[in-house]
């Protein structure tokens, strides 16, 4: 497994993110809060820069006991992006579609040594 060099720590604030080369393949690095998260930048709809449009919280509906509604809330700690070709929306922890939990995008391993960041390919 090689190591890919992303970015000095401190280069990398909360919400940003790098798309990385490794040969043919695009990877894009996500950092939200002190997490990093990897995946490949290749949308499972058709190919498209998955992991470059829109960040956003994931959307939640709040119920009432009775289990009616209590409206739609953004999350204060879950987020997803959002491919911006046609707009499939992926969790950033799991890499997941949003849409069909079946569907997943290839993760990839984050490090950090020292003040560096790298990706495992």
């Amino acid at each position: 497994m090689a190591e890919k060099f992303v970015a000095k720590a401190d280069e990398l604030k909360d919400g940003d993110r790098r798309i990385i080369f490794d040969g043919d393949n695009e990877v894009g690095v996500f950092r939200h809060g002190d997490q990093y998260y990897a995946y490949s930048n290749f949308c499972l709809h058709q190919g498209g820069p998955a992991c470059e449009g829109l960040t956003i919280a994931r959307v939640e509906e709040r119920l009432n006991p009775d289990k009616t509604s209590r409206g739609l809330y953004f999350s204060g700690s879950d987020m997803n992006f959002v491919c911006p070709w046609h707009g499939y929306e992926y969790d950033m922890k799991t890499g997941e579609c949003i849409s069909d939990r079946r569907l997943k995008l290839r993760s990839y391993k984050v490090v950090q040594r020292g003040d560096e960041v790298y990706v495992v390919t």
